[in-house]
């Protein structure tokens, strides 16, 4: 037997960040030899709020660009552009018209992105889970590393394989693999720096939010030391009335790769003054290395096109069985 397949995307929409590196990227380096991974730049997902034409394909150029700087291997990785793949948006048309209305707006992401668009909301923002199902099945993916948050679509996705293959497959020979999450508890969900009860993202107007892949040392030291805290002294875990705490001490736990009972036992007496700083020179110096090769890869344009080329190449082929067998069951003629 081969390996299992793993597959994921990003959207190229802002600057990756910490949440993004420690619930998911890092995760997918950790264990990528263990793994036939597909990694995509999730740009179809990307227009489906107000976006800016002008920075889409710099953001995509910059987004494989930190994939790679982050430690994907291409030995074990392959890595695409969604939109260079056509048979995802073809996909997403045949998934369309198998599934309820009442599964998409039932989703509590579109119930929450609505309300902020209010009457100008797409059709894409309701319909987006459709294409992130036919993202994930073109490629029979065994596994999808999700966060918590994310748990709802993979479920759509097992809904809509589960409904495909009762209505066009035999029992005994499905036409879509049915997908599982994979989920790592510690760092699955890294918190904002200005709230501890909401998770880091990009779409969050406050810089000081975030920490990014990209960020100066100066940055860094700034957003840490306006980070939000409380006046208790000494630090712990998995306290709920201290979400702050938690998130901060998690951040460091991870960046430092030390045990957690260490990370408990150094942190318990310190007060926000002694700790900040440690934070600081902590996330620095994580994420040099990162900075340093991305800037490398962004000067080699020339590589940089290869990568996305051979990716394409290599997805598309796996991309075009899948939805050749998605069309027959359904009835479709193939030409000769």
């Amino acid at each position: 037997m081969g390996k299992q397949r793993v597959l994921s995307g990003v959207q190229p929409t802002g600057n990756l960040h910490l949440g993004n590196y420690l619930g998911a990227i890092r995760n997918w380096v950790e264990a990528q030899s263990d793994y036939d991974n597909y990694l995509f730049v999730a740009d179809l997902h990307a227009i489906t709020v107000p976006h800016e034409p002008k920075e889409l394909a710099s953001n995509t150029y910059n987004l494989v660009a930190l994939y790679l700087a982050c430690g994907l291997d291409l030995n074990y990785s392959t890595i695409f552009v969604q939109s260079h793949v056509s048979a995802h948006s073809e996909l997403t048309w045949l998934l369309n018209c198998i599934t309820p209305l009442n599964w998409l707006q039932d989703m509590i992401q579109f119930k929450e992105k609505a309300v902020k668009q209010g009457e100008n909301v797409g059709v894409g923002l309701l319909d987006y889970p459709v294409l992130m199902s036919a993202d994930i099945l073109l490629y029979q993916a065994d596994f999808v590393p999700v966060g918590e948050d994310q748990k709802q679509h993979l479920e759509l996705t097992r809904d809509i394989v589960n409904r495909f293959n009762h209505l066009f497959a035999k029992p005994d020979q499905p036409v879509l693999k049915l997908p599982a999450p994979l989920i790592r508890k510690e760092g699955a969900r890294v918190m904002s720096l200005t709230d501890g009860t909401r998770k880091m993202s990009k779409s969050d107007p406050s810089e000081l939010s975030r920490i990014n892949l990209l960020d100066t040392p100066e940055q860094i030291a700034n957003k840490i030391k306006r980070c939000k805290t409380d006046p208790v002294r000494g630090l712990t875990f998995d306290d709920p009335e201290r979400p702050e705490c938690n998130n901060l001490l998690t951040l460091y736990l991870l960046l430092s790769g030390k045990k957690k009972e260490d990370v408990a036992a150094e942190c318990k007496d310190m007060g926000w003054g002694q700790f900040k700083p440690l934070l600081t020179e902590t996330a620095i110096a994580s994420l040099k290395p990162i900075q340093e090769k991305y800037q490398a890869i962004m000067a080699d344009k020339g590589y940089l096109e290869s990568v996305l080329r051979e990716g394409r190449q290599k997805a598309e082929t796996v991309a075009k069985q899948t939805l050749a067998e998605v069309k027959a069951a359904l009835g479709y003629t193939m030409p000769n």
